[in-house]
């Protein structure tokens, strides 16, 4: 559907509306009491959200491309069915093909002060072409004083031995006022491999990370709930989760921002990602017929 016809199903007077881009991507556009959100149906991407006297939690690149086909710097891109590099052996674009897929909306509604969404994505001629022919993702947005992100994955194969392997994320990107004077707590002797550092194991000493360079970590068999402190900003965002065994955290600093065509070379210092997964060794193997569902829900403190 288009956002004349999502308009005419789903919207709501004054909370909930639909439009499309002059690109032509689809995006739903929630102004609520409690909150204001923006998602596109390209790749279920919330790209805004911002609670009733906040600041807004996430960011978003001014220099992304909105458009068909590529995927959008910022927000919360769905990352699936592999992280970063295809590493199967066979080709397939950087963490997966979900982040850029047309997602259909199936359910939209208002309760109480929230607004709930629902997104799903089936197999493609693309998807087809990577090898994934039997699968269905249903992606829950609940937009409020928090923000839910809950993301349900089927294997719908009929073969019995057909099983259902891959890796999963919720790419966050955090809005910071500086990630210099930023820290994240929650993953105090949590072991993690150094991306930054040839992939060295290693583990966190330090009750809190704090950001001096580079830094690229993927922490292992952790479900530990997690808090960015922005001192600069005066809040605190919570991102707690269930189904996920794996929590990424990436800031590109200086150098790598300086190489990114879609994100502005000074932008780094404003920007955090701390990320819902499983990945590498917590990867999903799902029998035919069986689900998993992994979710995110954050919250902020101060910064009125």
């Amino acid at each position: 559907m288009d956002g004349a016809e999502l308009e005419a199903r789903f919207a709501v007077p004054g909370v909930l509306g639909f439009e499309t881009t002059d690109s032509g991507l689809v995006r739903a556009r929630v102004t609520a009491a409690s909150a204001e959100a923006t998602i596109y149906l390209h790749g279920a991407h919330v790209t805004h959200w911002m609670p009733s006297g906040k600041e807004p939690v996430l960011f978003l690149s001014e220099r992304t491309e909105l458009a068909a086909g590529r995927p959008i710097r910022g927000g919360v891109p769905v990352i699936f069915p592999w992280f970063g590099p295809r590493h199967d052996g066979r080709q397939g674009p950087q963490h997966g093909f979900a982040r850029t897929a047309e997602w259909a909306l199936e359910f939209a509604a208002v309760a109480g002060d929230e607004v709930h969404l629902l997104l799903t994505l089936g197999p493609s001629a693309e998807s087809r072409a990577l090898g994934y022919d039997h699968f269905r993702l249903a992606y829950r947005v609940i937009v409020g004083r928090t923000l839910t992100l809950e993301l349900t994955v089927a294997n719908t194969s009929n073969a019995m031995d057909a099983v259902l392997a891959f890796e999963e994320a919720m790419h966050a990107y955090y809005a910071v006022a500086d990630v210099r004077e930023a820290t994240v707590s929650g993953l105090a002797g949590t072991a993690f491999l150094d991306k930054v550092d040839g992939m060295q194991e290693k583990v966190q000493a330090e009750a809190a990370l704090a950001f001096t360079q580079r830094t690229d970590r993927v922490y292992r068999h952790t479900t530990a709930t997690c808090a960015i402190d922005d001192i600069a900003g005066k809040r605190k965002i919570r991102i707690e989760k269930m189904g996920s065994h794996t929590t990424v955290v990436w800031n590109p600093w200086s150098e790598l921002a300086a190489t990114m065509a879609d994100m502005e070379p000074d932008a780094w210092p404003r920007m955090l990602c701390v990320e819902t997964a499983n990945v590498g060794e917590s990867a999903v193997t799902l029998v035919p017929g069986a689900t998993h569902t992994m979710r995110a829900t954050v919250s902020v403190e101060g910064g009125d």
